[in-house]
């Protein structure tokens, strides 16, 4: 269709923190809009929050990898349709997703995470002793942001982190469309054969961790327990972990903002979901299938057309958040879509709350002059592939 848009055009980012350009003159044109898919199907893009939360709650939409068109390529290369994978119940529908996602739910209650709170603040503590002793200036993603999130998640899950080698490696090399694609299947192969390894060890020796309690349920094979492992550390360690690297750069690009924050700590909950919403680091991937005629936005979305929902363009959305272009660390963020919608929405999202709590605070109480070491412009940004993030932050302080 001659109207329709390319799967590249609403990548294209202009700024450092802000979704492209494109999705102003869409939203307010045309917000559920035409677009080609790297498979030559052509389906739609929504840009506004009302349509991207119609869209994640409707179960007249899949998301199953079965089906659907996927709206990005993988190393330049279309990816295809696939059966099930047990366990990887983020491409499912239910009853195969409820299955799965009931038997996590009660992990990442926000009563769980909130008891891991204590040890959230111990490893911020111990990271911030590193950055110290590594001295300043200092690579705020390998020495803070990095092993913060990857540790406290694999301690959650049962990944030994001492042997963090072994998998630790793969999530970034996966969510990098930059990275050598031999170099990515090689790490991703070393981190299955990991996870096989720690789930046998747990049968044997069980521990106070998720394996060994999803083992002594009995209701998993060791490939579902495996593709279950893989789902949580390659879904909640990199968009954690960019969460807090870009958020201390967005901070430390809005001074006034910092030195809000820095005067009363007590906004600091308020703080991070502004920058969830301000940031929205889980920029693509998000889409549906529609299982038969849906009438959405004005338009027919026909069975089988695909509608990719993006999340940045959602959370500013003027009709949902006044001056959405601004960080306001004082405004209502309530009903951000940072950890998507409906029932796909992030099973982990009290836990990186958790975990981004712990980070800011302890780096900015120990860091009161905190800088960054290169013009805003030399840090290097990694804008394609699903989660934004930062591939180096340097600080000094």
């Amino acid at each position: 269709m001659s109207d329709a848009i390319s799967f590249e055009e609403p990548w294209a980012r202009t700024h450092q923190f802000d979704p492209p350009a494109i999705f102003e003159s869409l939203r307010a044109e045309r917000p559920l809009a035409r677009m080609v898919y790297p498979d030559g199907h052509v389906g739609w893009i929504t840009s506004s929050y009302e349509l991207a939360r119609s869209v994640l709650s409707d179960p007249r939409f899949s998301h199953s990898t079965e089906i659907g068109h996927f709206p990005v390529t993988h190393r330049g290369q279309v990816m295809p349709n696939h059966p099930r994978i047990p366990g990887m119940f983020i491409h499912m529908d239910p009853p195969h997703h409820t299955h799965y996602r009931r038997m996590l739910t009660g992990e990442f209650t926000a009563r769980r995470a909130g008891r891991l709170a204590a040890r959230a603040e111990t490893v911020a503590a111990e990271q911030i002793d590193a950055m110290r002793a590594h001295g300043s200036p200092a690579d705020l993603v390998k020495h803070y942001a990095k092993p913060l999130s990857l540790r406290i998640l694999s301690e959650l899950v049962g990944l030994p982190y001492e042997e963090a080698d072994r998998y630790g490696h793969a999530p970034t090399l996966l969510h990098d469309p930059d990275a050598d694609p031999q170099e990515a299947m090689t790490a991703m192969g070393q981190a299955a054969a990991f996870f096989t390894e720690v789930v046998e060890r747990r049968r044997k020796e069980p521990q106070d961790d998720l394996i060994s309690r999803l083992i002594a349920d009995g209701q998993l094979s060791d490939e579902e327990l495996c593709n279950i492992v893989t789902l949580l550390l390659f879904a909640g360690y990199e968009t954690t972990e960019s969460a807090l690297a870009v958020g201390v750069f967005a901070l430390l690009q809005h001074p006034a903002q910092l030195a809000a924050l820095r005067a009363e700590p007590g906004k600091l909950d308020a703080a991070i979901e502004e920058l969830l919403r301000y940031l929205t680091v889980n920029q693509y991937d998000t889409y549906r299938t529609a299982l038969e005629d849906i009438e959405l936005g004005g338009e027919t979305v026909k069975k089988g057309d695909s509608v990719t929902v993006s999340l940045p363009a959602a959370n500013r959305d003027p009709a949902k958040f006044a001056c959405p272009a601004e960080l306001d660390i004082d405004r209502e963020t309530s009903g951000h879509m940072a950890f998507g919608f409906g029932i796909h929405q992030c099973l982990g999202q009290n836990l990186a709350r958790v975990e981004l709590r712990a980070g800011f605070s302890a780096l900015l109480g120990a860091f009161p002059d905190l800088g960054l070491a290169v013009a805003p412009e030399e840090v290097p940004l990694r804008l394609q592939g699903s989660v934004f993030a930062v591939k180096s932050l340097p600080v000094s302080w």
